[in-house]
Formats: C-alpha cells, sequence, structure tokens
C-alpha cells in the first residue's frame, strides 16, 4: 500500500504533466519541485517516469518536441533540456 507520500507525488505528477500541457511552465516547475522536496523530506524515491520527464537542472517538465530534445544514441537515451541545456542520458530498457 502506498504511502500518502508517494500518492502525494504521483498527484502532483499528474497536475505537473497537466500543466505543461497547458503551456503553464512555471505552474509544471512549481509542482516538481514540491514533488521533489516531498520525496526528500519523506525518504522516498521518485518514481523513474517523474525522474525521466524532469530537468534535474532547471526543474522542467520535459515535453519532448516542445521544450527537450530526445536522441537515441548507440545503447542510450539521450534527452536535451531546451530551456536551460541540461542533457540526461540513460540507457535502453
Amino acid at each position: 500500500m502506498p504511502s500518502i507520500a508517494e500518492e502525494r507525488i504521483d498527484r502532483l505528477h499528474a497536475l505537473a504533466r497537466e500543466a505543461a500541457a497547458a503551456r503553464e511552465d512555471d505552474r509544471a516547475r512549481e509542482y516538481v519541485r514540491l514533488a521533489r522536496r516531498i520525496a526528500e523530506r519523506n525518504r522516498c524515491g521518485l518514481p523513474r517516469e517523474f525522474t525521466r520527464f524532469t530537468c534535474d537542472a532547471c526543474d522542467a517538465y520535459l515535453r519532448p518536441g516542445a521544450n527537450a530534445r530526445v536522441r537515441l544514441r548507440p545503447g542510450r537515451v539521450v534527452i536535451r533540456c531546451l530551456d536551460c541545456g541540461a542533457t540526461k542520458r540513460y540507457p535502453f530498457e
């Protein structure tokens, strides 16, 4: 059974996704910051989907094609945030 913190993080992730789709980038960024703060305080991890679609440097919710560039390289996925220029790499699954 998920804890209250995990449920709240999931809800904030959904809100950030909706705000980013509506082009409310500042609101989405605030939801991402709040979810990260809750995870730190309660010592619970963030879901993989959440970490893959958020920028660690500027807390933006990444939308491929809108504010993120996604490229496939041999053995990995490379995502570049177009707001701050930060790059994330992770292996194929």
